[in-house]
């Protein structure tokens, strides 16, 4: 059965001009960060170990483990608080209806018996204490008027919580129950940010107006702030206190992070301002930041993660990344099999190697979205929204110029003649266009609508795929399309075809959620009843020696058929991406790389039956 070998994470989901939250673990050194539905747990001393949650039914905006590291309370944009197990299953304990609006930050008491959540929604309730096994509410939250951005519980006893938001305040509550005891305008802007230091003794609360302020943890007093000198020249984010409770990280939208040593009468002294390589865009500016052991971990608003050694600050950092949004297409290098290159709608192209992970982004000079993709040894052709097919030359990591030829229509699908990769099909709403390198050589209009296609390796023939269901085989005599012959076998329309890798061989999908494996010379049918999907099929690939052919769906499941036995001997990897699989590629004969609505890539090790 398939098991999966790796996953490449996909980043945390990011917006402009508001922190996020990346919280963790110190005795496993794993973190917490969420994107889309799902909340990833990453492990930093080795980012090929992940896994995720996916049960939300809304995005899910922030997560936290328990202070004893066995439970996870994560929450969601509709208010809603689950509570699940941090090992194996992720078994579900408990789900609250929290918030009537989006929660921004929840935090444990150090006992593990409560938790405390706040947000955005109706009315006073912006905040809410419970308890984390029956859900009573402990203490009243008032003093707040806006969107709370951030919530922190004291450490250690008394407890006492403090809250801060949009109404540029910082509040102060003491319980349990819990009530309003003081409130602070020290701040100008927008308080992004409240942390209390591990032993409790203070806190600090950073913010928009590009200050922090450190109060008392007891007596909520200010008791100093950070230090003037060489202060942040941005919005302040988020921070994080270092273990031992001395030191401060905060990370700010002038693309910097700063580590703040703090003294005892509460002043912050700058001790080093951290950078990381980029291009110095507005993905740079960073919003997220933890201090876990001996890991310094900042998030840019591209999604980057890097991850600096607190014992060694001049040593430059690890740095991670991949998609934040669906992945909608694979190519693996014929001359790299290892080497896997993704890309998703919103331009961006990952290299993953396998057994490493994350090897870099494709640094297009044209970074427009990405519709249709395709890569063959020296280049990578792109086409996006604009009706544009680029073919842009690559050099290892780097990419070359582009060039680009406008097809005059919305591209649908692309395909690209292997042996002779000058020659690219693409399919448009009424007919296909055939490019020879940046000229488009003909335009045809098929007088039907035109959903799939694929052009032959060595560029002789192609087959095209119709709305209804039909197969149209072509042979390509020069510039020009004469049909050969039409199959008859679907019975939803085409969504995908592709041919084996020796040519003998081809199979195509359909949105009625079945596959069927053709042979090439005798147009007949190989491999039938491949209807073990739930929903329509997005993607299909070929082993390299033609031996077995992979199908991904909206199902989230991923079936492989062997060709020579019959369909009902399948194997299938249930729930291989949440939202759907929506791209699939074979690395060898036994990998195979999928990826899918969760931003995430995955490969999975087959074991012969």
């Amino acid at each position: 059965m398939p098991e999966l070998a790796e996953t490449y994470a996909c980043v945390p989901s990011t917006e402009r001009g508001r922190g996020i939250l990346i919280s963790g673990d110190p005795k496993s050194n794993k973190v917490l960060y969420t994107n889309g539905r799902s909340v990833i747990i990453l492990d930093l001393n080795n980012p090929l170990n992940v896994s995720v949650y996916g049960e939300h039914a809304y995005p899910a905006t922030v997560a936290r483990f328990s202070p004893n590291g066995e439970w996870v309370a994560s929450a969601d944009v509709s208010g809603t608080v689950r509570i699940w197990g941090a090992y194996n299953d992720h078994v579900l304990k408990k789900e609250f209806k929290v918030l009537s609006g989006r929660i921004d930050d929840l935090q444990w008491s150090p006992d593990g018996m409560r938790i405390v959540a706040c947000g955005d929604g109706k009315g006073k309730s912006l905040v809410r204490a419970f308890m984390w096994d029956s859900g009573t509410n402990v203490g009243e939250f008032d003093g707040h008027s806006r969107r709370v951005l951030s919530c922190a519980f004291k450490p250690t006893r008394p407890f006492r919580i403090v809250t801060c938001g949009e109404d540029f305040l910082v509040n102060f509550y003491e319980g349990p129950p819990f009530k309003f005891k003081q409130s602070h305008r020290d701040h100008a802007n927008f308080v992004n940010c409240v942390r209390y230091s591990p032993d409790g003794s203070k806190f600090i609360s950073v913010s928009s107006d590009k200050k922090g302020i450190i109060f008392d943890g007891k007596t909520a007093e200010k008791i100093g702030e950070l230090s003037s000198e060489d202060p942040h020249k941005g919005s302040i984010y988020a921070a994080s206190w270092s273990p031992e409770g001395k030191q401060v990280l905060t990370v700010s939208a002038d693309k910097t992070a700063k580590v703040w040593d703090i003294s005892e009468d509460g002043s912050g002294k700058l001790k080093k301002t951290l950078t990381c390589s980029g291009s110095g865009g507005v993905d740079d500016m960073l919003v997220g930041c933890r201090w876990q052991n001996d890991h310094l971990v900042t998030v840019s608003l591209g999604g980057t993660i890097s991850i600096f050694s607190a014992s060694n600050l001049e040593k430059s950092p690890l740095q991670l990344s991949g998609h934040m949004k669906n992945i909608t297409s694979l190519a693996v290098l014929k001359s790299d099999p290892k080497c896997v290159l993704s890309s998703s709608y919103d331009g961006l192209i990952v290299k993953w190697v396998q057994g490493l992970g994350y090897s870099g982004k494709l640094q297009r000079k044209e970074n427009s979205q990405i519709k249709c993709f395709a890569a063959a040894e020296e280049e990578i052709v792109t086409s996006g929204f604009d009706n544009k097919i680029w073919r842009i030359s690559l050099h290892g990591d780097q990419c070359g110029d582009g060039d680009s030829v406008d097809i005059g229509s919305q591209p649908k699908d692309l395909s690209l003649a292997l042996l002779s990769p000058e020659l690219a099909l693409v399919t448009t709403d009424s007919g296909v266009v055939m490019l020879r390198c940046t000229k488009v050589v003909s335009t045809i209009n098929l007088g039907f609508a035109v959903t799939a296609s694929v052009v032959a390796p060595d560029g002789s023939e192609a087959i095209v795929g119709g709305q209804d269901g039909k197969l149209h085989v072509f042979c390509i005599v020069g510039d020009s399309l004469k049909e050969e012959a039409v199959l008859e076998k679907h019975r939803g329309a085409i969504t995908v075809i592709r041919y084996s890798p020796d040519f003998s061989m081809f199979a195509s999908g359909d949105a009625n959620r079945e596959a069927i494996v053709w042979d090439r010379v005798s147009r007949e049918v190989k491999l039938k009843n491949m209807l073990y999907h739930t929903a329509r099929i997005n993607c299909l690939a070929w082993s390299p020696n033609n031996s077995m052919v992979a199908t991904g769906s909206l199902d989230t499941c991923v079936i492989i058929y062997e060709v020579d036995k019959p369909a009902s001997s399948r194997m299938t990897i249930k729930g291989a991406h949440l939202g759907g699989v929506y791209a699939l590629a074979f690395t060898d004969e036994h990998s195979v790389v999928s990826s899918g609505e969760d931003a995430c890539v995955r490969v999975w090790k087959l074991t012969p039956q």
